[in-house]
């Protein structure tokens, strides 16, 4: 089982200090989290894409290939790209050349985004949402089969016979769906032999079983080996010492950003008790201590057979010392345990 972290950068205020995080300081600490990834040995840092004042990335090849530079062994995904409002041609192009900068360690996580602000940013209707998806990430396979690209579509000027260029390290450079839990989502992925991505940001895992399920028959429909059928699995997620510190450290940070976000789309505001409701058990909210972080993550794989772990691990204005201190549990304590007892049940 593949164990990683992902983080879309936030910027905002400290809640300790009452100072602003700027994005120049922010990006600084990005490099620094992944290093420290890299040395306690995880195997993936994604790397997410929004165009809003909370968040420092609106171009993670960017900001990968700045990591790419200055790591050796460390697998760079995006997390998530946001296919729909961009160009596949420019996506290939410039995470080819995050694969040659790393020797092969880039991936693309294409999304269709969970916030909207890209698509009026890049002239593109909403209201063609999933249409853009769909043909947008057609093309992209295209581009990543051929070298020379014959293609006509809806949303974008056609291709006759254009090379697109440079080339990966890798062939295929490998392609993820993003989902956060739409059944015609999850089909598409299996259908086109894909592996799958699933953002499990809240509740139990439980509920999200008859979509890996649903994943796993439409790519045996399509005649796809089921080997091949990854499922990947994304949490927010903190680790500290122990369950009170997690919770403690966590909250102040994390409850203005959900609150923030929840204004937008009419979620009820999140409190202190709300918060340790969702994270106790084996819910979905990877908060606590290696123990706790260890057993849900079990739980996503023995459950939903995932072959990959990724915590979003640095939430809201969440101080940097945290969030260095919580990559090294996790790669130090959590990610050993997990990778031990996978190999026990397997063996």
């Amino acid at each position: 089982m593949e164990l990683g972290l992902a983080t879309f950068a936030d910027v905002g205020r400290d809640p300790r200090t009452g100072r602003d995080v700027t994005p120049q300081q922010r990006m600084r600490q990005l490099l620094e989290e992944a290093e420290l990834a890299e040395q306690v040995g995880l195997d993936v840092f994604a790397v997410g894409e929004h165009h809003r004042p909370d968040y420092a990335v609106s171009s993670p090849a960017v900001a990968l290939a700045a990591i790419a530079a200055r790591t050796e062994r460390i697998r760079l995904s995006s997390a998530v790209t946001v296919l729909s409002s961009d160009d596949p041609v420019r996506v290939f192009q410039q995470f080819a050349e995050v694969d040659l900068i790393s020797n092969g360690r880039a991936e693309i996580m294409a999304g269709r985004g969970s916030f909207t602000e890209s698509f009026p940013l890049f002239g593109q209707d909403l209201a063609d949402y999933d249409e853009l998806y769909a043909e947008k990430l057609e093309l992209l396979l295209q581009i990543r089969a051929n070298e020379r690209v014959t293609w006509s579509g809806k949303h974008r000027p056609s291709l006759q016979d254009a090379g697109v260029y440079p080339r990966p390290v890798q062939d295929p450079l490998p392609v993820w769906v993003a989902v956060g839990g739409t059944p015609q989502s999850v089909a598409r992925a299996g259908l086109l032999g894909l592996p799958l991505t699933m953002a499990v940001l809240s509740g139990p895992f439980e509920r999200f079983q008859p979509l890996v399920d649903l994943y796993h028959r439409a790519g045996e429909h399509a005649g796809h080996d089921p080997a091949t059928l990854k499922v990947a699995v994304n949490t927010h997620s903190y680790v500290a010492e122990t369950s009170k510190r997690a919770g403690d450290e966590l909250y102040p940070a994390y409850a203005p950003m959900m609150n923030r976000i929840g204004r937008e789309r009419g979620w009820p505001p999140m409190t202190r008790e709300g918060f340790d409701a969702q994270r106790s058990g084996l819910n979905a909210l990877a908060v606590g201590d290696p123990d706790e972080v260890i057993a849900k993550i079990l739980h996503a794989h023995e459950l939903l057979g995932a072959d990959r772990y990724v915590g979003q691990i640095s939430l809201g204005a969440l101080p940097h010392e945290h969030v260095m201190r919580a990559i090294e549990l996790f790669g130090t304590v959590v990610a050993p345990a997990v990778r031990a007892e996978v190999a026990r049940r397997e063996a």
